[in-house]
C-alpha cells in the first residue's frame, strides 16, 4: 500500500512537470479562469450596462429636468443635451444608443391630463441594450411623471402594497450570477481537457509504453493523473474565486468556499475520470475536442446553470441526474449564492460521490483494456 501511494505521488508529480513545460495549456488555463469568468461578468447579455443616452428638452420645465436628472451610471452614461437637428447625425455616427425627445408644453399637458406622447428614437442595430433600455427608459419616465403629478393631483391609492426585497442579489445585478455560472461551467471543460490531453500527448509521445515497462499499475496511472489533473484545477478556481470574482468583479461570495471548493474536488473526480474514457476513446487531440464539443453541450445547456432544471422536459430532468455537473451545479449556487451549509448541500455531495466513483470504475476498465492492446 505504501508502495502503491508512492508511485502514485511521483507520477502525479510527472504530470505536474508536464504541464508546466506546455506554455499553451498554462495560458489556456489561466484565460479561461481569469479573463473568460470576468468577461462573463461584464457581457452578460440582459445587463444594461452605461448606455450612451442624449435628450432633447424643447419645454425646459421642472418636469423635463427631472426626466433628464434620473439617467445615471451603472445603467445610462450622463445624459448629453442636444438639439432636435443633432439626434439623426448622433444615432447614424453611433454616439447615441437612444435618444429621448420631450415635447413643448409636456408639463402642462400632463398638469392637464391630456397624456402627452414622448418620442424615444432607439439605435436597434445594439440589439440587445435596445430591448432592454428600451422598457427601462419607459419605467424612469411614468415613475418621475407619477411622482411628479402626485404633488399637484391626487391620485387614488393602489388596494395592495408589494413591497418587493430582493435577497442575495440586492442590486439584480445579473453580472454577479454570469461570473459563478461561468466558473462552474469552466471546472467541468478543464478538467475533462486536462486528463484526456495528458493521455493522448504520452501515447503520442510514446512515453505510455514505458510506463507500461515499470511496475506500475493502470489504477495507480489513472490515479496520479486524476489528482494531478485535479488539484491544477482546483488551485485555479479558488485563484478565480478570489481575485477574479470576489476582487474584480465585486460578487460578495455568500457561502464557505471551503465547502464549495469540497463539492468541485468531488466533481473533479468524476470529470477526470470522463477526460480519460473519452481519450482512450479517440486517437488525436482533434478527434478528442471534437468528442468534447459533443459532451460538453448538453452538460453544460441541460445541467440547470443557463437555463432552470424547472423549465426542461421531465424527462430530461430524470436523464441529467446522472451527470455529474447537475449536482455540481446545485451545489455551487446554492452554496455561492445563498449561503447554504453542509446540512443543506449534503444530497449532492454524495450524489457527486457516487456518480464519481461509477465513473472512475468505468474508465479503468477502459483504460486497463486500451492498455492491453498496446502491451
Amino acid at each position: 500500500m505504501k508502495r502503491s501511494l508512492a508511485n502514485i505521488y511521483r507520477l502525479g508529480v510527472k504530470e505536474l512537470w508536464s504541464l508546466w513545460r506546455n506554455p499553451f495549456m498554462l495560458v489556456l488555463i489561466v484565460f479561461i479562469f481569469g479573463v473568460s469568468v470576468y468577461s462573463a461578468a461584464r457581457s452578460m447579455p440582459e445587463t444594461l450596462h452605461r448606455a450612451p443616452i442624449a435628450i432633447v428638452d424643447e419645454d425646459a420645465s421642472p418636469l423635463s429636468l427631472r426626466i433628464a436628472s434620473a439617467f445615471y451610471p451603472p445603467q445610462f452614461l450622463p445624459p448629453r443635451a442636444i438639439g432636435p437637428h443633432e439626434v439623426d447625425a448622433g444615432m447614424d455616427a453611433g454616439i447615441y444608443t437612444f435618444a429621448l425627445i420631450i415635447p413643448p408644453g409636456f408639463q402642462r399637458d400632463v398638469l392637464a391630463g391630456r397624456a402627452p406622447a414622448l418620442q424615444l428614437a432607439v439605435d436597434a442595430t445594439r440589439m440587445t441594450q435596445a430591448f432592454n433600455g428600451a422598457g427601462t427608459i419607459g419605467q424612469i419616465v411614468q415613475g418621475e411623471v407619477a411622482a411628479f403629478a402626485q404633488r399637484y393631483r391626487a391620485v387614488s391609492a393602489p388596494p395592495v402594497d408589494l413591497v418587493l426585497r430582493a435577497r442575495f442579489n440586492q442590486t439584480l445585478d445579473k453580472g454577479w450570477f454570469g461570473a459563478m455560472t461561468q466558473l462552474i461551467n469552466e471546472v467541468t471543460m478543464v478538467s475533462i481537457l486536462l486528463c484526456g490531453a495528458a493521455l493522448i500527448r504520452e501515447r503520442e509521445h510514446g512515453t505510455i509504453e514505458h510506463l507500461l515497462a515499470m511496475p506500475v499499475t493502470p489504477t495507480e496511472i489513472m490515479l496520479s493523473k486524476v489528482w494531478a489533473m485535479g488539484l491544477v484545477v482546483l488551485v485555479a478556481v479558488a485563484a478565480s474565486l478570489q481575485w477574479v470574482v470576489k476582487g474584480l468583479v465585486g460578487v460578495p461570495v455568500e457561502g464557505s468556499m471551503a465547502l464549495f471548493l469540497l463539492a468541485a474536488a468531488l466533481h473533479l473526480f468524476a470529470t477526470t475520470a470522463m477526460g480519460i474514457f473519452m481519450a482512450t476513446v479517440t486517437r488525436s487531440m482533434p478527434q478528442f475536442a471534437l468528442l468534447m464539443i459533443l459532451v460538453l453541450l448538453p452538460l453544460q445547456m441541460l445541467s440547470g446553470g443557463s437555463t432552470p432544471r424547472e423549465s426542461m422536459p421531465e424527462v430530461v430532468q430524470h436523464i441529467m441526474l446522472a451527470a455529474p455537473t447537475t449536482h455540481f451545479t446545485m451545489a455551487g449556487q446554492a452554496i455561492l449564492f445563498r449561503g447554504a451549509g453542509l446540512s443543506v448541500v449534503w444530497p449532492q455531495l454524495a450524489a457527486l460521490g457516487v456518480i464519481g466513483a461509477v465513473f472512475f470504475a468505468v474508465a479503468l476498465r477502459r483504460f486497463r483494456r486500451t492498455i492491453g492492446q498496446m502491451a
